[in-house]
């Protein structure tokens, strides 16, 4: 059964065209959708107030400078891009001319140098600000955190989200290593009691004082 086609929204045409063609002018995205400037000027205003533009004057030999739209960062990250792919084929290329250690290697080198960048923010905090504040680390970099405190002094540190479920589901070390690199950072006993890349609902840290 042959599958209905999708619609191609105005804006997705309009972020089709940016994406190929650079900065365009009203003028020119008007006349490529076949609209009246009017039209391409509303989108454009929208896509603005969600920060997927960027606008630059050009001078003009003659007359007004005019006003050119380009995509945003924001903006070319509405097009799929194949981050975790790219890792995955890079450790595989690792593991063809180099022994399996080489991937643990690599991994341990990236928490030294997570521990090196955060280590400084959290040294001079007490056990609780510790724990908060790595909650915010993870949560800034994508892991949709939730910091939780146990009647028993202890701590409950969730993780909805993890930026690296592809590689994690085929490689043991970045689980590893983060579970070390909290150790670390806290000088705290730290336990994983459920984790994403086992089926888990989410990662959860059961996070103890050191005796």
């Amino acid at each position: 059964m042959k599958q209905p086609e999708r619609k191609v929204t105005t804006r997705q045409k309009l972020l089709t065209l940016l994406k190929t063609n650079g900065s365009m002018s009203v003028a020119q995205l008007a006349k490529e959708l076949g609209m009246t400037e009017m039209g391409v000027r509303r989108h454009l205003y929208a896509m603005q107030q969600e920060h997927l533009l960027v606008t630059d004057m050009v001078r003009q030999p003659m007359g007004r400078p005019l006003q050119m739209y380009r995509l945003s960062d924001n903006g070319n990250e509405r097009f799929p891009k194949q981050y975790h792919q790219l890792i995955l084929d890079l450790l595989k290329e690792m593991e063809s001319w180099q022994e399996k250690s080489g991937v643990q290697r690599l991994f341990e080198g990236r928490k030294q140098s997570l521990l090196e960048k955060y280590a400084p923010q959290l040294s001079q905090k007490s056990f609780d600000e510790r724990v908060q504040a790595l909650g915010n680390i993870q949560d800034m970099n994508g892991y949709m955190v939730e910091t939780e405190p146990v009647d028993d002094g202890s701590w409950l540190l969730h993780e909805y989200n993890c930026p690296i479920a592809q590689v994690t589901q085929l490689y043991k070390e970045p689980c590893a290593c983060e579970l070390a690199l909290f150790r670390d950072l806290l000088e705290a006993d730290v336990e994983r009691t459920e984790c994403l890349a086992e089926q888990g609902q989410r990662c959860t840290y059961r996070i103890k004082r050191r005796l």
